[in-house]
């Protein structure tokens, strides 16, 4: 890029948080000049689990987004099978169906949403990101008086604008392919935990067309695990599987998120850590702080605004997550929700609120568990 480019928005990442910050930004104005930029081209692969949460669907939904088409060639995922550390099962038909949507798909069908309602989208691998004269300038030529950094656990902006790094113990790392045959069912989606370097899991989420996401996580503690120790903690958890092609990404947990806004920056999805402790999940975060941090780019003091929404909308189930991510620092909490989810529908559904979109532990759930520890 040469010479100067003055935008109203810059948004840096152009995944499901960047193109959702870009559609907010043009339904609160329709007149905004919004860039994205983005590294790679599209379609492009990212390592994700693909698993789409109803919740993200209707902020999608919210934006104009067609959610049908977002979704189209996959079938809705309708059950979760929960197997706790000690091998205590619970499955049951989630209250709204869920989908899994490869990010190759999922992203690319996004961006063209936030392109047709607007947006101009850059290929461009952002360098440096510096506030000057109550605006930002990205690599010396690209003006705004705002910027949006939704470009993953890497972040660059996240880097420059001043946040600091994720405190040790509250990142993760996994390992994720595609297999064609293995043990799982269509239409559920499944978690299988372990008390063997715990927390860990592995899941399988079928896509509908025959394939399914499969992988393996865990928590970071002193040292990274190995990518041969990911491999083979995924087979064990999941046997039968064929060979795979496997990647692997790290997932900045809530638990450590940064002050998601510096001035005229603000910092979305996993640039924001914002990815569930429990479970992993990252795309309704993703698409949630995207909405909230493009409205809030446009306004006088964004930073601001954008803090005061976020917290509306985030705060009390962050606070909840936090706790029980300390609270489930061994594995035998897990073992007694899981039986409570077995045991009672209202219980499994609480359950989900926390783990895919944005619910609390409450006193419905504190008597489920009491009556599940009760039954042990």
């Amino acid at each position: 890029m040469s010479g100067r480019d003055e935008w109203d928005l810059v948004v840096v990442g152009a995944g499901p948080a960047g193109s959702t910050a870009a559609l907010a930004a043009l339904r609160a104005d329709p007149s905004a000049r919004v860039l994205l930029l983005d590294a790679a081209d599209f379609p492009r692969d990212k390592v994700c689990g693909d698993g789409v949460a109803p919740h993200a669907l209707d902020v999608l939904s919210d934006l104009g987004v067609d959610v049908d088409a977002l979704v189209g060639g996959t079938r809705p995922i309708t059950s979760l099978r929960l197997v706790s550390p000690r091998g205590v099962v619970a499955a049951r038909a989630f209250a709204r169906p869920a989908a899994v949507v490869p990010r190759f798909l999922l992203d690319e069908r996004l961006v063209r949403a936030a392109v047709e309602a607007g947006a101009v989208l850059r290929r461009h691998r952002v360098r440096t990101v510096t506030a000057v004269d109550g605006a930002v300038l990205v690599d010396g030529t690209v003006r705004a008086p705002g910027v949006v950094g939704a470009h993953g656990a890497e972040s660059v902006v996240r880097r420059h604008c001043g946040a600091r790094p994720a405190r040790p113990g509250t990142v993760a790392i996994a390992l994720r392919g595609y297999a064609g045959s293995g043990p799982w069912r269509e239409g559920e989606q499944s978690l299988t935990m372990t008390a063997e370097h715990w927390p860990a899991y592995a899941w399988a989420f079928p896509v509908g067309d025959g394939t399914a996401n499969v992988g393996y996580g865990q928590l970071v503690r002193a040292t990274a695990p190995t990518r041969a120790h990911l491999t083979q903690r995924l087979r064990d958890l999941l046997p039968g599987l064929p060979a795979l092609r496997l990647r692997g990404h790290r997932l900045p947990l809530s638990t450590g998120r940064p002050d998601v806004g510096h001035g005229r920056v603000l910092l979305t999805g996993d640039a924001a850590s914002l990815i569930n402790p429990l479970t992993g999940e990252g795309i309704y975060y993703a698409v949630l702080s995207g909405r909230l941090a493009g409205a809030a780019a446009l306004t006088a003091d964004p930073a601001a605004t954008y803090r005061r929404a976020l917290r509306r909308h985030l705060g009390t189930h962050l606070r909840h997550t936090d706790v029980l991510a300390r609270l489930t620092g061994r594995p035998w909490p897990l073992d007694v929700a899981t039986a409570a989810a077995r045991d009672g529908q209202g219980a499994f559904d609480r359950f989900v609120e926390i783990g895919l979109g944005a619910g609390t532990f409450d006193v419905h759930l504190a008597l489920a568990m009491a009556g599940a520890v009760r039954k042990r």
